[in-house]
Parts: C-alpha cells; sequence; structure tokens
C-alpha cells in the first residue's frame, strides 16, 4: 500500500483533515505534517516537511493544501526527485499521473469549493503511472534535475552549471 504525506498552511487545515479521514478509510498509511490550526502559518514550512519525506523515500506520495496549491507546489519541486503539481479539476489530477508521474499533488483549498475533493484525491492516489514515451520524458526531467541541483547532501551535482554558465 502506498504511504502517504500530507500537509497544509492554515487555509487548507480543515480540507487536510478531511483527507486524512478519507485516506485511511481506504487503507492508505498517513503521515500528517501539520498544520493543526487556523492560526497563520507559512506554507513553505510544510511544503518542505512533505517534499522531504517524498524525496527520501520515506513517503510514496504527498499531498499538500494551501490557497492556491501553486507556492505548495513551487517550494516542493525544489527536493530531488519530487514531482509536485497544482491540480484542481478530475482532467488534472489524472494526467498528472498517467503522463507526468506526480507524486505530490498540490490542491488549491480556496479554489475547489463543493467540488468533491475526496473523490479528486482517491482518484490521483489510484492512478497508474502510464510509462512509455512518457517515461523517457520523465527520465529526461530526472536528468535535468541531477545537472541543475544540488544533491540531498549539499553538494552540488557534478553536472550542474556554474553561476557564470548561467548567467549567460
Amino acid at each position: 500500500m502506498l504511504k502517504v504525506t500530507i500537509g497544509s498552511d492554515h487555509r487548507g487545515v480543515h480540507i487536510k483533515n478531511r483527507l486524512i479521514q478519507a485516506l485511511e478509510a481506504h487503507d492508505f498509511p498517513v503521515s500528517d505534517e501539520g498544520t493543526d490550526s487556523e492560526k497563520s502559518v507559512d506554507y513553505p514550512d510544510f511544503a518542505q516537511d512533505v517534499a522531504k519525506k517524498v524525496s527520501s523515500g520515506e513517503a510514496d506520495r504527498g499531498i499538500l493544501i494551501c490557497g492556491t496549491g501553486i507556492g505548495m507546489a513551487i517550494t516542493a519541486n525544489k527536493f530531488p526527485r519530487v514531482r509536485a503539481a497544482s491540480c484542481y479539476d478530475e482532467v488534472m489530477v489524472e494526467m498528472s499521473r498517467r503522463h507526468n508521474d506526480v507524486n505530490v499533488l498540490c490542491l488549491p483549498g480556496d479554489m475547489i469549493g463543493d467540488r468533491p475533493i475526496d473523490e479528486l484525491v482517491l482518484m490521483w492516489m489510484n492512478t497508474e503511472f502510464d510509462g512509455g514515451r512518457h517515461a523517457d520524458r520523465v527520465k529526461k526531467i530526472s536528468e535535468i534535475e541531477s545537472r541543475c541541483c544540488p544533491e540531498p547532501d549539499g553538494n552540488e551535482s557534478p553536472l550542474a552549471p556554474s553561476a557564470s554558465q548561467l548567467d549567460h
């Protein structure tokens, strides 16, 4: 069974709590990275906690909720092996898995409204990656990441461009 880690800022805390119940009802093991109140917090703090677990392999998938899902996705995508996307409907949720093998779903808590968010998340959890030509594209993303991003130990990748190369 896929292990899930979930986090939100203050704008997504109620949705997060509801999603934990839905995921556990479908036998997905879930770790809650917070927040636990509506007191204003900074979304990058929670995005990094979830992304670290997915990046390290401690969790198979991550779910993040903030107002738009955009800030969470930007933050989560800074971590190696994380492919995060902000999705708000069935097509985006399905295609994020089938074509991009997204492992961190970022949800816009302020924009989903009364739509059945539980169903979106369960669709995302149960949709398989198509592989094939899409695997070739995801591999290219991973290769770009290895050339351009620091390794988890903080050392720069030997293939990463120097600062002067990035300026040109």
